[in-house]
């Protein structure tokens, strides 16, 4: 590899036979103090359980599918990971106050992100959000959404300049420090009618 190139990552759908890749990255502690990445779906509920029983409720989402998420290999190893859903699967983000919907279209989440030890600041993150747009658009999600921290901020949810390279634009700023982005995936009708008749 040249000096200034870049690794490419290999991004995969997180299906159950790729739950032991999944453990190896949140290591013992689970990821974020346990969380297992259950916090958007059951809120700061998770820290009053048990681990073992965050682990076994994401498994359960994971073995009944569809994939929850996207992990990223360097090689054989897992090295990364990010939550990718439809918004409306992800109950403690739709109850949240700081993050309320902009409309009422069926938009998917990239919710969380979480970088293995040893790999961090590598380029992971935007590897994994340029793949999750690409996986939101093929399942038909109008837009992306995204709730990340501003640089400097600590944050699981990834770092605003990340999605702004990305195409994602501030839709929400009730906290400017966590704004609520959006990227658009899916042209409205309306374009898509002007663009066919050549207007």
């Amino acid at each position: 590899m040249t000096s200034g190139s870049r690794t490419r990552f290999t991004i995969r759908p997180l299906t159950p036979d790729l739950w032991p890749a999944l453990e190896e990255v949140f290591g013992a502690h689970g990821a974020c103090n346990g969380c297992w990445c259950m916090y958007w779906r059951i809120g700061s509920v998770y820290t009053r359980r048990p681990r073992a029983q965050n682990r076994s409720d994401f498994r359960a989402i994971v073995r009944r599918g569809p994939p929850p998420g996207l992990l990223a290999f360097d090689g054989d190893i897992p090295v990364g990971w990010c939550q990718l859903t439809p918004r409306a699967v992800l109950p403690a983000l739709e109850a949240n106050p700081r993050y309320p919907r902009v409309d009422e279209r069926p938009v998917w989440s990239v919710s969380c992100f979480y970088i293995r030890r040893g790999y961090r600041r590598r380029g992971i993150s935007a590897q994994l959000l340029g793949a999750a747009v690409k996986a939101a658009r093929r399942a038909g999600a109008p837009a992306l959404e995204a709730y990340p921290a501003t640089p400097g901020s600590p944050s699981y949810t990834g770092v605003t300049t990340t999605f702004a390279r990305a195409g994602f634009k501030t839709v929400v700023d009730r906290n400017p420090r966590r704004p609520v982005m959006r990227r658009e995936l899916q042209r409205s009708r309306v374009t898509r009618r002007k663009r066919a008749s050549g207007r």
